[in-house]
């Protein structure tokens, strides 16, 4: 299932992938407590070979070594430590001090998972979930976060809400989704507070309830939730659930912006634009845009192609203005082909180009863009990088009068009363 927010960009519910830490075991504090805890290591102790497997896979006392770490987990779970199996199918799913192997790590995961190990459970599971090492299968996978997840495994208990979720190897029930989420949020769980608040933002499984959406969302983004963050910023911009308060959202924008969230960093680039929640800076806003923008985030490049086009915030530059239009133009923002058809068709930061003008032109048009479609009417009209054609002409100005443009308007009243 999507668990979607609704207003702005839509976040997607979040799982959890295999948890990948090592099991516990007691490291030794110094020295001579390594050497006693390796002597028994090497009397066939396995609480002491999964020790010293731990204390050289994290390098705690000893230089780090990941393939000696196999290899005194490999005497430990030869003997059934459970710990020692788990760690070992760790170590094999990861490829680190032996060849990543999947079936191995299924193995292993599953002696020490038939032994109890929620660890070994969880990530079981993960591996029937995705079809490593084993065929891929939601049913097994269900049955394997289950037992974890009784165990009060958080992140099996995140990977189950999941599957129900989605209606994988359940029947889908989004009361028992936010079963497992709530589980999970009760231990602190960020992602299940997070899920929890999607769940309230969109009424499924629970009444729609924005005061509930906030509170969960406050509680995952006070543990840095980046798409909690976003979120809560959402809503406070909105006053959705909440007061509108712009100062809010921008906190909570620019919490989530500096983790990386290209959405989060295009807000905050807009709240600075626009002087919302902050003193207008337009310098700011480049900024913001920029950093989504080298993420690949359509809009905040084009934004940025406007501001280097008008040099706002930053030095007017028509050559970096065709560049961030020619990005958001390849992602289908029709402004941004608008745009770029403008800027071939008059030549400003690139050659002067007809047929690319038309290329661009079209391809706004063709998404409805009022102004595009007119222009684009206009080179059929005058024959510039097109063949000339009156009729196609009327046709595109046509489209744009219907679109509300009044040049549109006139240009097939004219064209149709010559008869075209």
């Amino acid at each position: 299932m999507d668990f979607k927010m609704k207003v702005s960009v839509k976040k997607i519910i979040m799982g959890v992938m295999a948890c990948f830490g090592l099991g516990q075991a007691a490291l030794a504090e110094s020295i001579p407590d390594f050497k006693n805890m390796l002597r028994a290591a090497e009397q066939g102790d396995p609480e002491a070979q999964l020790s010293i497997g731990a204390m050289y896979a994290n390098g705690q006392g000893i230089s780090q070594d990941n393939r000696l770490a196999v290899q005194w987990f490999r005497k430990a779970a030869e003997q059934e430590n459970a710990k020692a199996q788990f760690n070992l199918g760790v170590m094999y799913q990861l490829g680190q001090g032996v060849g990543q192997d999947y079936v191995q790590a299924a193995e292993w995961y599953r002696k020490a998972a038939e032994q109890g190990d929620t660890g070994a459970q969880n990530n079981l599971g993960m591996l029937y979930q995705n079809g490593q090492g084993v065929s891929q299968d939601y049913a097994q996978a269900a049955e394997w976060f289950y037992r974890a997840a009784n165990q009060e495994n958080t992140d099996a208990q995140l990977n189950l809400g999941m599957l129900y979720a989605n209606g994988q190897g359940v029947g889908k029930d989004y009361e028992k989704a936010l079963k497992w989420f709530r589980r999970a949020a009760g231990h602190g769980d960020a992602i299940g507070q997070y899920n929890l608040g999607v769940a309230y933002a969109n009424g499924e499984g629970v009444h729609q309830d924005y005061i509930q959406a906030i509170g969960w969302y406050r509680k995952a983004a006070e543990q840095g939730n980046v798409d909690a963050q976003y979120n809560l910023g959402d809503m406070y911009a909105s006053g959705e659930g909440v007061r509108q308060d712009y100062v809010e959202a921008i906190k909570w924008y620019r919490k989530a912006a500096e983790q990386g969230d290209a959405q989060a960093q295009f807000n905050l680039g807009m709240m600075y634009l626009q002087g919302q929640g902050v003193r207008q800076d337009n310098a700011q806003a480049v900024q913001w845009f920029g950093r989504a923008a080298e993420q690949g985030h359509a809009k905040a490049q084009y934004n940025l192609g406007v501001m280097y086009a008008n040099g706002q915030g930053i030095r007017q530059d028509d050559v970096q203005a065709v560049r961030w239009y020619h990005k958001a133009a390849e992602q289908g923002v029709a402004q941004a082909q608008f745009n770029l058809g403008i800027m071939y068709d008059q030549g400003q930061g690139v050659r002067q180009d007809d047929a690319q003008a038309v290329h661009w032109y079209r391809k706004a048009a063709e998404q409805g863009y009022a102004e595009a479609q007119y222009n684009f009417g206009v080179m059929y009209a005058n024959g510039e990088g097109v063949r000339q054609n009156y009729k196609i002409a009327k046709d595109w100005f046509g489209k744009a009068c219907d679109n509300g443009l009044q040049r549109g308007c006139d240009a097939y009243r004219e064209l149709n009363q010559k008869g075209y």
